[in-house]
C-alpha cells in the first residue's frame, strides 16, 4: 500500500496560488495561455509548476476541477437560500458564466455531461450532475419545472447556452436572457 504525504505547507500554498493565477490566465487569453506566464505571475519557478503539473491539461484540468467543485458546493447554499426555480436558474447563471471566464473549461464541460475525458473531468462531472440533479428535483417538486426534464438535459442546454452567448458577445453578457428564455421552455 502506497502511503501518500502530506503536503508542505509553502507546497500547498503554491500549489493554491497556481490554480488561482492559472484560471486567471486561462480566462485571459484561453486554454493555451504560456505556462511560463502563469508560474511568473504567481511568483514560482517553472520547475515547481511542472511539479504540481506535468502538463498543460494537468494543469488545466485542476483549475477545472477546482471551479467546479465550488459550483457543486454553491448549488447547495444557493438552495438553503432561495425557491427552488430561482436557486437553479442562480446556479445555471453561475456555472455558465464561470465557464465563459475561464475559456478552455467549456470543452472539459462538454466531456463531463458527455461521460468523457479524464478521471478528474469524470468526478467533476459527478459533483456537477449531482449538484444539478437535486436543484433539477426541488425545481420540479415545487413546480417549477417539467417532469420529465432530465438533469443531464439541463446541463446540456446551459453548455448550449455558455456557446450561444460567446456567439453573441464572447462576455457572457446574455448568458441571463438565454437562461430566461430556456427555463421558460422547460418550465412544468
Amino acid at each position: 500500500m502506497t502511503q501518500v504525504r502530506p503536503m508542505r505547507a509553502d507546497a500547498r500554498r503554491n500549489y493554491e496560488r497556481l490554480l488561482k493565477v492559472a484560471a486567471e490566465v486561462f480566462a485571459e487569453h484561453g486554454e493555451n495561455a504560456s505556462l511560463d506566464d502563469i508560474a511568473k505571475r504567481a511568483g514560482v519557478g517553472s520547475g515547481t509548476l511542472y511539479r504540481h503539473f506535468p502538463n498543460r491539461r494537468a494543469l488545466l484540468e485542476a483549475a477545472y476541477t477546482d471551479r467546479m467543485e465550488a459550483l457543486a458546493a454553491r448549488a447547495g447554499e444557493l438552495a438553503e437560500h432561495l425557491p427552488p426555480g430561482e436557486a437553479l436558474m442562480e446556479w445555471l447563471n453561475e456555472l455558465c458564466a464561470g465557464t465563459i471566464q475561464v475559456r478552455g473549461l467549456k470543452s472539459l464541460l462538454g466531456s463531463a455531461v458527455t461521460d468523457g475525458g479524464s478521471a478528474a473531468v469524470t468526478a467533476c462531472g459527478a459533483s456537477i450532475k449531482g449538484a444539478a440533479a437535486r436543484l433539477v428535483e426541488a425545481a420540479q417538486h415545487e413546480g417549477a419545472l417539467r417532469a420529465d426534464v432530465e438533469p443531464v438535459d439541463v446541463l446540456r442546454l446551459a453548455h448550449g447556452v455558455v456557446s450561444a452567448s460567446e456567439l453573441a458577445d464572447g462576455q457572457g453578457r446574455h448568458i441571463r436572457r438565454y437562461l430566461s428564455l430556456l427555463m421558460e421552455g422547460l418550465r412544468g
